[in-house]
């Protein structure tokens, strides 16, 4: 697929996985717009800051009417607050799983009126592993990835690609405190985007992704 000249909106893509998402379209030619809650926290040449919010009703519907041509969304925002009190975890569900719900509604009629094109959501290897330190992260990753499988269905009739993409440990500030083997954000980037270009519906970006998802179907 050529992305010259492909609108793209990435959430999240002030630092870390949305970063790299924005950069790496940004570089073949793709119009990127650059979703984040402060947009002046965008630095990179080649790409359209989006004042963002995920969690603010009133910010999603504004740049989904502003954004009338974007054909590709990539909801990357996430947060992880690692609290196992109900006000982490409710914080992590308004980003990790309402966060998409409002972006999908919302986009959801413009990718159609531009002729299908791709939805794009980023979840975790915790979408199917629970661990008690992250149990909120790891629920709103689970609710994600069935939000997800449901979208596809919703909205395969009017051509929209939606891909699932699931990862352990990635290389950003987000993973500073986790002494694990982790991938790089650009590692990450690369396949999705040959996802993309290839109509997958899935990315199991690393091996412990695999490794899981070949334990579940067994």
């Amino acid at each position: 697929m050529d992305f010259n000249g492909v609108a793209v909106l990435v959430t999240g893509a002030n630092r870390g996985l949305g970063r790299a998402f924005a950069q790496e379209f940004a570089k073949r030619g793709a119009k990127v717009y650059a979703g984040a809650r402060n947009p002046a926290s965008v630095v990179d040449e080649g790409v359209v800051p989006i004042r963002l919010d995920v969690t603010d009703d009133a910010s999603v519907a504004a740049a989904a009417k502003e954004l009338g041509d974007v054909s590709i969304v990539v909801n990357n925002a996430g947060v992880l607050v690692g609290g196992e009190d109900v006000d982490s975890i409710r914080a992590e569900f308004e980003v990790n799983f309402y966060g998409l719900v409002r972006t999908t509604d919302a986009f959801a009629p413009v990718l159609k009126a531009n002729g299908g094109g791709t939805l794009v959501n980023v979840l975790s290897i915790l979408s199917w592993v629970g661990r008690p330190a992250w149990r909120g992260y790891a629920a709103s990753k689970a609710a994600g990835w069935s939000l997800t499988k449901s979208t596809r269905e919703d909205l395969r009739e009017q051509g929209t690609n939606v891909i699932g993409v699931h990862v352990g440990f990635i290389d950003t500030d987000m993973t500073d405190g986790i002494d694990a083997p982790k991938i790089a954000p650009r590692d990450v980037v690369s396949q999705v985007l040959r996802a993309i270009e290839n109509g997958d519906e899935e990315v199991l970006a690393d091996e412990g992704a695999r490794a899981v998802k070949a334990s579940l179907a067994a």
